[in-house]
């Protein structure tokens, strides 16, 4: 029911109240409605800018063709989310190392974070200021398990100082995520809706990147607070596509309660000349909350025939969703018989389609947690 609905309902009862004393309940009323309601945005470009990655472990090896000692991935950050918020920096990646012989750790596997959060003024693009940083040290075990909360002595962590009417905080993230490297036995199936009819996709394959209890820190405004994610995000070896398998994002803000449930795939696509000029992509088709939102069907839909390949990747605008390409150029070179990636250019355009700011902002945080697993060629 709408608010003007509510009033006549009101009046028509002829309720007795004193005007002045029902002018402010309208005015409360309004203003409780209007904070929980989350602006939504059909934006192109949400997710928009360029990681450019330097494989050092890939080129820098020892005789036994291990990677040397210090050597480091190299994850140059320029990414734009919502054309409001700016993350610049870089993430490095260091290898555990272990001896030949014995197994002792040479050198712990561990990702740094390094990027400088700043935010652009919405009444006048060209203003752009620094808040604060996206920093800290994440150790990752010899399973692939990355332990979000950071290391003792440097908390993985967003930190943003005091600028005009906005506060100073830190917040930290946490949790555990389980990189690629253990694959699934048997055969895994993935189910969409699309145009009324229900599809499925098997997957023989299948290499699970787990989100256990993560944590994303909050910023790097208030308005973007602290959001727990669960799930999977399972990589098809064969085919180089990402699935989504359950992955839900829990928040509050403004006293209300957000559960976004996210389905979808991340497909891979190479360039018919990817050997020589390196190029792929991959093409977004991301959905939230897939099952509240979509439309119902129709005496139409029973007759709708589809390739259940074709229409589990297909795009469906009618529901809120991330969709785009994030390009490749990869340099390639041999590494004994076969070919390695050895430096990325990567280019991001995503457009978001009736998602809140909110959503976008907790799916780049989440793509950035696993920019390891999810740039390995």
């Amino acid at each position: 029911m709408r608010k003007t609905d509510r009033l006549s309902k009101f009046e028509n009862q002829n309720i007795i109240m004193k005007p002045l004393g029902l002018l402010p309940l309208i005015a409360f009323t309004a203003v409780t409605l209007h904070a929980e309601e989350l602006e939504k945005i059909t934006q192109p470009g949400a997710i928009s800018g360029s990681v450019n990655i330097a494989f050092n472990t890939r080129t820098r090896l020892t005789a036994e063709g291990k990677p040397e000692k210090g050597a480091k991935d190299v994850y140059e950050v320029a990414l734009n989310v919502a054309k409001t918020t700016e993350f610049k920096g870089k993430v490095e990646r260091q290898p555990l190392l272990t001896s030949k012989i014995l197994g002792s750790v040479e050198q712990p596997g561990q990702l740094f974070y390094s990027l400088d959060l700043a935010v652009l003024n919405p009444v006048n693009m060209t203003q752009k200021k620094t808040v604060g940083k996206w920093v800290g040290t994440v150790p990752i075990d010899n399973q692939g398990v990355y332990e979000l909360a950071g290391s003792g002595d440097s908390k993985h962590r967003v930190s943003i100082d005091a600028i005009g009417r906005s506060p100073a905080f830190t917040d930290n993230f946490g949790g555990r995520l389980y990189g690629k490297g253990k694959k699934t036995d048997g055969v895994m199936s993935y189910v969409r809706k699309f145009q009324g009819k229900e599809v499925k996709l098997e997957v023989k394959n299948v290499d699970p990147m787990r989100f256990e209890n993560v944590q994303l820190a909050q910023g790097p405004a208030q308005s973007y607070p602290k959001c727990t994610v669960t799930g999977n995000l399972d990589f098809d070896y064969e085919t180089g596509n990402w699935l989504t398998n359950g992955i839900r994002f829990h928040y509050a803000l403004n006293g209300k309660e957000y559960e976004d449930v996210v389905t979808g795939s991340i497909k891979w696509v190479e360039d018919p000349n990817r050997a020589s000029n390196g190029k792929g992509q991959y093409e977004f088709n991301l959905r939230w909350n897939e099952e509240k939102n979509k439309p119902s069907s129709t005496e139409a839909d029973a007759f709708k025939s589809a390739n259940d390949e074709e229409a589990f990747f297909a795009v469906d605008n009618s529901v809120p969703s991330l969709t785009g390409v994030v390009s490749y150029v990869d340099t390639m070179a041999k590494s004994g018989d076969a070919d390695t990636c050895t430096a990325s250019k990567i280019t991001y355009q995503l457009d978001a389609n009736q998602l809140t700011k909110q959503q976008v902002m907790n799916f780049l945080k989440l793509w950035l947690i696993g920019v390891g697993p999810t740039n390995d060629e």
